[in-house]
């Protein structure tokens, strides 16, 4: 080779170099683009499954993409949309995990220290901790199975009561424990009302109080409300309707109820932008320090393709990516709300109808849609260790 050609290839090596050099660290491949269709027809099978409506918004790092189907109300027949407000169900648990974590920052909480060092003689065990009642290793009973064995009687038995937060542990401790302090993850709402105990307890203030002060007012999370005990959603919402355990008959309108079987567990009401807000502030470390996001994200086997922090859920999809946040159901909704490991991108899809396990396994169908584009292998039913959550509206 002549020393023209060498030159000129050391010229072309160089310019190469410094072309890849100048490419930033953030342009490496990207996530797979969102599948729109994809995500309609998830909501549009919901409906065709019994759900009255189906919506769902992805926050894609500034771009805002919709989808909505169906309606919001059955009596007026108001087309759905998905700024309307709902019951968020157990999402309100991260939000009450979130406040606990801030105390555990300021030094007020912690978690490895046993529950009834805080909350003398609550629980029969010292050895159940903080972070056992918020990962769901606890091994208390969720009072919930027994109070909505059957769907609709137990809904009717408790939509206007208010409950005590002991009232409803007491409940739960007149069960045998499930597992050891510290055993393998078994969901309990119950955990999450003595999440609400030890809120309350520590800042002498209300549950309400603290997520008002501590995530919604900082957050601006407008449509975002904590109304216990009262029975309404306030402003614009769709109207939730709950499925009987009998086939084909009538849906029942379940609004408006205290949800105070709940509380802490599952009492929040929202909308899907003022979720994708809340979780993608959460994973990008702006609600906690980042030891307490570090905590949170300790996870624990919680059934196929799935694993579970505090008051976090972690669920594997078909395309290899991880996504975080929690599903919910309460008496009329069913709520998905996941985000990527950097908050970037977020998902906040739900439907007004509950006790529909063929609704349920569809619409988790839109988390692959949304994060795994069309790349992904949507998943019918429910795998092996995973039942559908209308069993007992837990939102696990």
């Amino acid at each position: 080779m002549d020393s023209a050609t060498v030159g000129r290839a050391t010229a072309l090596g160089t310019a190469v170099l410094l072309a890849l050099l100048a490419v930033p660290a953030h342009a490496a491949p990207q996530d797979p683009a969102p599948d729109l269709a994809g995500l309609r027809g998830v909501l549009r099978t919901a409906v065709q499954q019994g759900a009255p409506g189906a919506a769902a918004r992805i926050d894609d790092h500034g771009t805002v993409s919709k989808a909505v189907t169906g309606i919001a109300d059955r009596s007026t027949r108001r087309t759905l949309a998905t700024t309307d407000r709902f019951r968020i169900g157990s999402v309100t648990k991260t939000f009450s995990a979130v406040v606990l974590l801030q105390l555990a920052d300021e030094k007020k909480l912690k978690l490895d220290t046993p529950v009834n060092r805080y909350l003398p003689g609550l629980l029969p065990d010292d050895r159940i901790t903080v972070r056992h009642v918020l990962s769901h290793r606890s091994g208390l009973y969720d009072y919930t199975n027994d109070m909505f064995a059957r769907t609709v009687p137990g809904f009717e038995a408790v939509r206007t009561k208010v409950f005590t937060y002991r009232q409803l542990v007491d409940r739960s401790l007149r069960k045998p424990r499930t597992t050891a302090p510290g055993g393998p993850y078994a969901y309990s709402n119950t955990n999450f009302v003595i999440a609400g105990l030890l809120i309350e307890k520590l800042t002498g203030n209300p549950v309400g109080t603290e997520y008002q002060n501590r995530i919604i007012a900082p957050l601006e999370l407008g449509d975002t409300f904590y109304v216990h005990p009262g029975t309404k959603i306030p402003g614009r919402h769709a109207r939730g309707y709950l499925t009987p355990d009998t086939a084909g008959a009538a849906l029942v309108d379940a609004t408006e109820q205290t949800a105070s079987w709940a509380q802490s567990a599952g009492a929040v009401i929202s909308t899907a932008r003022d979720l994708n807000t809340f979780l993608s502030a959460l994973l990008r470390g702006e609600l906690t320090s980042a030891a307490q996001l570090t905590q949170m994200r300790r996870w624990v086997a919680a059934g196929s393709g799935q694993a579970y922090g505090l008051g976090l859920r972690r669920r594997d999809l078909s395309c290899g990516a991880s996504v975080f946040g929690h599903t919910g159901a309460v008496q009329g909704f069913y709520t998905y709300a996941f985000t990527s490991e950097d908050g970037g991108r977020s998902l906040a899809a739900f439907v007004n109808t509950s006790n529909n396990g063929k609704v349920h396994g569809t619409m988790l169908g839109a988390l692959e849609s949304a994060f795994c584009g069309k790349s992904a292998k949507v998943r019918r039913g429910f795998t092996a260790g995973e039942r559908p959550e209308t069993e007992a509206l837990t939102g696990r």
